[in-house]
């Protein structure tokens, strides 16, 4: 063979191989598993798995669901730039998260509806029937980090809606780091009464008793916002999972565990709240 052919050779074999190799690499991209990687305020922790569950299933996507405090939440994938869905337990982190660039403000939907409610343990040892028994001296009133927890802040919120803050405030012996552990000071006795979302009473009604706030004293409708990460690598996928968590087959499962699926379920409880608005 002649140098010259030699070459053109060596030439074709180098092209063909790295065509391979191209090739290869397309491949295994191609076909790499789908990933999302989705932070949830825990409010909704159950049925939110329960969905997640149903849509892996159907698509062959995996979800990575991390639960916790809205605002930790928040603050890890700001410092990571990970994740592809934020969705916090109410709309106040939301217009957080859209103010620090974290997610697309155009992207928000609506998952669920929540209303504030007194949780007391079983039987209600202490007869509390209202928000002004909870400035009662002696009683152990327990809320929600109000920095990192959604129901805290709007505890708190409610409380100075309706001058109750100042007289409430030195009762409160717990700031819990979470709606789970907030839940759960009750379920144990710790405390003589939490201010939660209405569904925490549903976690464990075996232990816990549910104490309607008079609706007069409601000012606002909470509800759990999601909307798309501005550190997603693939858009259109979380898109088709935010599409799927606020699809009617996930709010029949938010309404199988006492969520209220729209705003007017909600306003059945609250009529003269009002629904606050997301920023950004």
């Amino acid at each position: 063979m002649r140098p010259k052919q030699v070459l053109i050779f060596l030439i074709l074999v180098g092209i063909t191989a790295y065509m391979g190799f191209e090739g290869g690499i397309y491949y295994s991209w191609s076909r790499r598993p789908r990933v999302l990687r989705v932070f949830f305020g825990a409010a909704a922790e159950v049925p939110e798995r329960e969905i997640i569950q149903l849509y892996e299933s159907r698509t062959g996507v995996r979800v990575e669901a991390t639960f916790g405090s809205s605002g930790s939440l928040l603050s890890s994938m700001k410092i990571t730039k990970v994740g592809d869905i934020y969705s916090p337990a109410s709309p106040d982190f939301m217009s957080r998260a859209n103010k620090d660039n974290v997610t697309y403000g155009d992207s928000v939907r609506i998952l669920a509806y929540l209303v504030p409610a007194i949780i007391v343990p079983k039987g209600n040892p202490k007869n509390i029937i209202s928000l002004e028994d909870l400035a009662i001296p002696g009683v152990k009133v327990a809320i929600g980090d109000p920095q990192t927890v959604a129901v805290g802040k709007y505890a708190v919120d409610l409380l100075k809606y309706n001058d109750l803050w100042e007289a409430v405030e030195r009762n409160i012996v717990v700031n819990a780091e979470s709606i789970t552990k907030l839940a759960s000071l009750v379920t144990i006795g710790s405390v003589d009464v939490i201010i939660g979302w209405q569904v925490v009473h549903y976690w464990n009604t075996n232990a816990s008793d549910i104490v309607y706030i008079s609706p007069e004293k409601i000012p606002m409708i909470s509800y759990i916002p999601a909307a798309i990460s501005k550190y997603t690598e693939d858009r259109e996928l979380a898109q088709d999972l935010l599409n799927y968590l606020v699809s009617d087959e996930s709010q029949a499962i938010f309404r199988e565990y006492n969520y209220f699926a729209t705003v007017e379920e909600a306003k059945q409880y609250a009529p003269n709240a009002e629904v606050e608005q997301i920023e950004g």
